[in-house]
């Protein structure tokens, strides 16, 4: 690189620099510069004091040479904050000599976390489940996951797990692997009913699962596992899948994900089809059987800042015994509104959801200093939108039949406030088809 060269570089970067504290506010600004296609000459980064570059470049949808429109830079701004690793993004284009640079400002968020965690059963103070996990994410500025939590109470739990997104570039090759153990209480009907009472089994965890990238918005997932199930000694043969009091079963899964969503954490377009099936025992102790997980969701623009979105999924399992802990819950992680807390299970479980939201405040970038506190434990993207919904579900078991009575349904509305890139609260209020009332508070989008 001659002298000139250099020269120009240092201008070009003061005059990016200038950009961005002018523009750094007020994202509606960075429209303006997108007038019309540009073709992409650069992509600069800036602002990733911890973050790899590629670890952002490698989820845009475009590269350098390309054509690419204001949509384009929205949609892949959103891509960027999907990561979860920033408080802000920001992307727009400086020109110099006729030439586009594409400018990509972030802003890291705290990547070490202790955060409380609680769940309380049956909405009783007895069934309380608490605890701490410690998050390390973006660990050695990679997008790894490093985490550890411990719960005590009614459910005591340990579990530990690692996540790498992008353990071998060159093929795009993710790696997660994790190790639990836990003392649960049953929450299935039918386990107590035979049982005639509550009872507790220990249920200690291994997988292992390696990811395959397609192309940006389709990856392939091979899982493997281990799972030791046992039972207490007056419940030696109670619905485990080998008749005996301790289950030692193998697993082995695939699943297909195909990804278009624009910010995950809160999407308004895009879609999402998974399929998943587990094999489990292999015939082992006379254990085999198999789980089958299939997930659509889709969503849209309606009119204006007006979007949808609406989801149909399915579990089912097969096989001639079983086992209880297995089997297909609504109301215990997969919940239909108005019946929030409501047990369902089967062999099978069927969910829809429908929904429209609406923004009150759609973006609003909060930084405030506080002291002995660092920035980016102050800094949030905070939005906050109302929403309306509709939800319906059943579960069947195998030698069941199933029709629209088998059905229960809610509705309702409710608020949702992100703060991101950590969380989302939904406030919600939820009928039944009785009209009766049910109020939600809940971290997470619900789909």
């Amino acid at each position: 690189m001659n002298r000139f060269s250099s020269i120009k570089n240092i201008f070009l970067l003061i005059y990016i620099s200038l950009t961005v504290q002018v523009l750094c506010n007020n994202t509606d600004s960075l429209s303006v510069l997108f007038k019309r296609n540009i073709e992409v000459d650069s992509i600069i980064i800036t602002g990733n004091e911890r973050t790899e570059p590629d670890i952002i470049t490698r989820e845009l949808t475009f590269k350098t040479g390309d054509l690419i429109s204001k949509q384009d830079i929205n949609f892949n701004r959103e891509r960027v904050y999907s990561l979860g690793l920033f408080n802000f993004v920001k992307m727009f284009s400086v020109s110099d000599s006729g030439k586009s640079n594409i400018v990509i400002q972030v802003d890291e968020s705290w990547y070490l976390w202790p955060l409380p965690v609680w769940d309380i059963e049956d909405s009783s103070i007895k069934k309380l489940t608490y605890g701490m996990v410690l998050l390390y994410k973006n660990f050695r500025g990679r997008n790894e996951t490093l985490s550890a939590e411990v719960g005590f109470g009614y459910d005591p739990f340990y579990s530990f797990s690692y996540y790498n997104p992008w353990l071998i570039q060159e093929y795009n090759i993710s790696l997660k692997a994790a190790i639990s153990y836990s003392t649960i209480t049953t929450n299935s009907i039918s386990a107590r009913i035979k049982a005639g009472k509550n009872f507790e089994f220990k249920n200690i965890n291994f997988l292992f699962q390696v990811g395959k990238r397609i192309n940006l918005y389709s990856e392939i997932f091979i899982t493997s596992g281990f799972n030791y199930i046992e039972m207490p000694d007056d419940l030696k043969k109670l619905s485990t899948a080998s008749g005996k009091r301790i289950d030692n079963v193998v697993n082995l899964g695939i699943d297909y994900l195909y990804d278009t969503r624009n910010l995950k954490q809160f999407p308004d377009s895009g879609l999402v089809a998974l399929a998943s099936f587990n094999n489990s025992g292999f015939g082992i102790n006379n254990i085999n059987f198999s789980t089958l997980f299939l997930d659509f969701r889709n969503y849209m623009s309606i009119i204006g800042n007006l979007t949808g979105k609406w989801r149909l999924a399915s579990r089912m399992t097969f096989g001639n015994n079983v086992p209880f802990y297995s089997y297909s819950y609504l109301g215990s992680g997969e919940k239909v509104r108005g019946h929030y807390n409501q047990l369902r299970e089967g062999n099978h479980f069927y969910l829809a959801s429908a929904e429209i939201k609406y923004p009150i405040i759609k973006e609003w970038n909060f930084s405030i200093k506080l002291p002995l506190i660092p920035v980016s434990l102050t800094s949030y993207r905070i939005a906050l939108f109302t929403n309306m919904f509709f939800d319906t579900g059943a579960t069947q078991f195998k030698n069941e039949t199933i029709s629209t009575r088998s059905f229960y349904s809610g509705y309702g509305c409710g608020l949702s406030v992100l703060f991101l890139p950590y969380n989302i609260l939904r406030i919600e209020l939820a009928l039944d088809e009785h009209k009766n009332v049910e109020y939600i508070f809940d971290l997470g989008f619900s789909f």
